[in-house]
């Protein structure tokens, strides 16, 4: 039996499988070890019964989270991990090599992620290239669900949206300027909280203010991650990864078709095709 696990900042998902064939799932936060501790990660695992109900068969597990980028965020995490699957053999990848594998497979390729954050790399088929775009939410992650949420929210307390927005912002959250601010700035897993502003995105998806706001995001990503990524490896294929990728896909083609680039794949859930490649 084995389990794969893809974990943005917000979100992780959990596959579990024997034999190619998936038997139990769930999600739980994400468990990025640059915001989670082990006790916080630990009580994620501990509120999951699919997880305690199979953690002591789990044999193999594939891990892909964002914030685990260097050796030692890597270890943190699989020890962590290792603590409540006391009888698995645990790896841990960052979340660009599980959207590179998820994308691509053993090919090579320009990947693109979309999701709670943002990033870019090219893929030669065994790993991702080293690049300096994973800034985090505070000097980057243009483009990304944490992104939008954070102009959205500056859009509000500026009272820069227009009024049927307005209203509709202070309805549905009720959150004033000192609520926002104390959020913001004095409580911890400030991405989390931008992040979760996307639902609004989904909900006024028609709306032409919204519509403008994912293209302005889109262009500032090409800008700052693809173009150059792709100066560096000119006439490889594109794919996108995410859940602002895959729910704006269309926007996000026609951003590419405007710089004369065609987008080759777009992956809303990627945990399906690492289940798949790891299950093979």
């Amino acid at each position: 039996m084995i389990a794969v696990v893809y974990s943005g900042s917000k979100t992780a998902f959990w596959k579990i499988a024997r034999d190619g064939k998936t038997i139990a799932e769930c999600t739980m936060p994400g468990i990025n070890p640059c915001f989670n501790d082990q006790k916080a990660i630990l009580q994620f695992l501990n509120k999951k019964a699919t997880l305690i109900n199979h953690a002591e068969s789990i044999k193999k597990i594939y891990v892909f989270a964002a914030g685990a980028s260097s050796v030692e965020r890597r270890n943190e995490l699989a020890e962590t991990l290792g603590i409540f699957f006391k009888y698995s053999k645990i790896t841990v990848k960052d979340d660009l090599y599980g959207a590179a594998i998820s994308a691509c497979y053993n090919n090579s390729g320009i990947v693109g992620i979309l999701g709670s954050g943002a990033n870019c790399a090219y893929f030669d088929g065994k790993s991702p290239e080293k690049n300096n775009f994973g800034l985090g939410f505070i000097l980057g992650d243009e483009g990304s669900a944490t992104y939008l949420g954070k102009i959205l929210v500056k859009a509000f307390l500026q009272e820069k949206l227009p009024k049927d927005l307005q209203s509709e912002f202070e309805i549905k959250y009720n959150l004033d300027r000192p609520q926002i601010l104390e959020r913001v700035y004095k409580k911890p897993m400030a991405q989390q909280f931008f992040s979760s502003f996307f639902d609004f995105f989904l909900e006024n998806r028609n709306h032409k203010y919204i519509l403008d706001l994912i293209d302005k995001a889109f262009e500032s990503y090409f800008n700052i991650y693809l173009l150059p990524t792709i100066k560096l490896h000119p006439g490889k294929e594109i794919h996108f990864v995410g859940l602002v990728a895959g729910t704006f896909q269309e926007q996000l083609r026609e951003t590419a078709e405007k710089h004369g680039l065609k987008i080759t794949s777009i992956t809303k859930e990627p945990i399906y095709n690492l289940l798949n490649y790891y299950s093979n």
